[in-house]
């Protein structure tokens, strides 16, 4: 049975619109890529010197398991030029599975809900665009919800 999984895309290498761009058609092997949000330009949260990101959120109805998808993601991610060297440091592409469906997983290298997604306004703004109701399975409180309480820094500004 397919289910629909939100993911958020980010980048700050390169041309970061065609890194988003690419990274989108791909998602679409592995399913129905559904609404997309908007570009938004994101200031650096956990490690602020670096370059500013273009984030946006997309939908994806798939009949992968979340293992699965983060599985082909990761296959994305390298085959796109990603290198890991450092934490949260700059990078040509990442995706983040933010909900998939009702799951609620907590295993190594694979969390759903994200862990830091009602604390992220650069994941919250551009979901709230294609899915204001989508629900935080464990919080309870809709994207929308969760989008009003945070403050209005770090800049989040949609292009």
């Amino acid at each position: 049975m397919a289910e629909v999984a939100y993911l958020s895309l980010g980048s700050n290498v390169g041309d970061r619109a065609a890194n988003l761009a690419q990274a989108i058609a791909r998602m679409a092997e592995s399913g129905t890529v559904g609404r997309v949000s908007a570009f938004y330009e994101t200031q650096p949260v956990d490690l602020p010197d670096q370059p500013w990101f273009l984030n946006c959120a997309l939908a994806l109805e798939t009949r992968k398991s979340p293992a699965d998808l983060l599985k082909f993601i990761l296959q994305i991610e390298s085959e796109m030029g990603r290198v890991r060297t450092r934490r949260r440091g700059p990078r040509k592409i990442d995706i983040d599975i933010v909900l998939f469906g009702e799951h609620v997983l907590d295993e190594p290298g694979l969390k759903i809900p994200h862990p830091a997604m009602h604390q992220r306004r650069f994941v919250l703004e551009p979901l709230v665009e294609i899915a204001p109701e989508a629900r935080h399975p464990i919080i309870g409180k809709t994207a929308r919800e969760l989008l009003a309480v945070l403050p209005a820094n770090p800049v989040v500004r949609r292009i």
